[in-house]
């Protein structure tokens, strides 16, 4: 069993014994520094798993050494010691480098927390970075999708609040999801909320759960977000979308690290790291007055961009064959390739739908193609054929005049389910009329025998 070091830099010995008294019966040796000077010495001497510092030592400030540690051993984690509620100092040492922070007077249980989180950084990873690549984003030689996966790999060690912004369907989430398995909670929970498809009445409910009878429908207890992902990481996207009366019950859990279920009267404490995104222009949204600075500044400790991917041309190769290949593992359908002409058509696309606009493209050229390769004509983009819009059974049927759909039910209907039953008659008929022959019916539909079994997988019709 691995034996981990800690070094405790304080100036008041009563801290520095608490510190090393918790540490020691946690199994971890310890070294002592009442100042900076002392403390480069021993980081220079041994290479502790973790440094805990205060903010002010006789000879400088802990961001001082936060910045040292960062230049001279950076695989250090580093914690600063912060007085209690100083918010400010706390994102400063953040933002300097800092592995994440603990207010005095310590509490014993955060501190054991924090330092379990940090000695987790200094342990192999298992396999966390190759089975993370899903559904290729992050895939890529470009210079561009290089520096990102080199600062999501930084951002992993930290526990500082991370504010990914990006165009939408570059793939925040999936950095998102990276940031959380390469870092020491990878193990705990990861949870995503859509913060523009939470109704504003239920969203202190979604976020901070309720207590059974709170209100009307309230028929059990519920988490809520914020608990369910304690020990792990919350991701807020489009977390412009927030109402302001959202947002300020949003920072002052974020500031506590605690939450009030609906219909309780005390608080109950959480541990998550908070990541966030939006398309939107936040900054522009701070100054109208449309979305708070204060919340603004706690969530954007650190600022991380993902690049559209019009600006990494070269990387579409690669991500398409990705994307392909998981397309026909998931249908059980032989793969399908570009030809060079289908590659360069991709290449020359804008794509203002970034990585889920070429992932969308791909699966409605895999389904309508008729043989093993994709050519341009079959992209439907550019210099296509516009039928893009085309995604029911039989493409090519789709063109004839002849066919009339069926007459809308009366009433408010629900599109996706009326042309998924309509797709799943007309694939039943076709099916029956040629004595369930796959290939017969393919032909009848006017789609390829791929698209067919595609579209019965989908529709879960096998």
């Amino acid at each position: 069993m691995t034996t981990h070091t800690a070094l405790i830099v304080d100036d008041e010995p009563d801290i520095r014994d608490l510190l090393e008294i918790t540490l020691t019966r946690m199994g971890i040796n310890t070294l002592t520094a009442p100042d900076i000077t002392s403390a480069k010495k021993l980081l220079g001497e041994h290479r502790p798993q973790l440094c805990l510092t205060d903010m002010n030592l006789p000879d400088g400030n802990g961001i001082e050494l936060v910045q040292w540690i960062q230049q001279h051993t950076p695989s250090t984690p580093v914690a600063m010691i912060t007085a209690y509620g100083n918010m400010d100092t706390a994102i400063e040492s953040l933002k300097a480098g800092a592995f994440d922070f603990v207010s005095k007077p310590v509490e014993l249980p955060r501190l054991r927390e924090l330092v379990n989180s940090a000695l987790k950084l200094s342990e192999p990873e298992s396999g966390a970075e190759s089975s993370s690549d899903e559904p290729g984003l992050l895939l890529g030689k470009s210079a561009e999708i290089k520096r990102l996966r080199t600062q999501v790999r930084k951002l992993a060690r930290s526990q500082a609040p991370v504010f990914i912004s990006g165009e939408s369907g570059s793939g925040k989430e999936l950095v998102a999801r990276m940031i959380h398995l390469q870092g020491p909670r990878r193990d705990r929970p990861f949870i995503a909320v859509n913060c523009g498809a939470i109704p504003s009445e239920l969203m202190e409910s979604e976020f901070f759960g309720h207590k059974k009878g709170s209100f009307t429908g309230a028929v059990d207890n519920k988490d809520g977000l914020f608990r369910s992902a304690d020990g792990g990481t919350l991701f807020l996207d489009e977390v412009a979308d927030l109402p302001l009366a959202m947002q300020v019950k949003l920072l002052r859990a974020i500031q506590e690290k605690a939450v009030r279920p609906v219909g309780d009267t005390r608080e109950v404490a959480v541990d998550i790291r908070l990541l966030s995104a939006t398309h939107k222009d936040l900054p522009g949204l701070v100054q109208s007055g449309e979305f708070r600075q204060d919340l603004f500044y706690r969530i954007n400790v650190i600022e991380l961009s993902v690049p559209a991917l019009r600006d990494r041309p070269d990387d579409i190769s690669l991500l398409a064959n990705h994307i392909l290949e998981r397309i026909a593992r998931e249908y059980e359908c032989e793969p399908a390739s570009l030809t060079p002409d289908a590659v360069d058509r991709l290449k020359d696309h804008d794509f203002p739908g970034n990585v889920r606009e070429l992932e969308n493209i791909l699966e409605r050229a895999f389904t309508l193609c008729d043989a093993d390769l994709i050519g341009p004509e079959d992209l439907h983009i550019g210099n296509g054929p516009s039928t893009a819009g085309l995604s029911g059974a039989g493409g090519a049927a789709a063109h004839s005049k002849e066919q009339q759909a069926p007459p809308l039910p009366a009433g408010e209907i629900d599109l996706e389910n009326y042309l998924e039953t309509i797709e799943r008659q007309a694939i039943e008929k076709a099916l029956e009329a040629t004595r369930w022959n796959k290939t017969a019916a393919a032909k009848r539909l006017g789609i390829s025998f791929r698209a067919l079994r595609y579209r019965l997988k989908k529709l879960g019709m096998e």
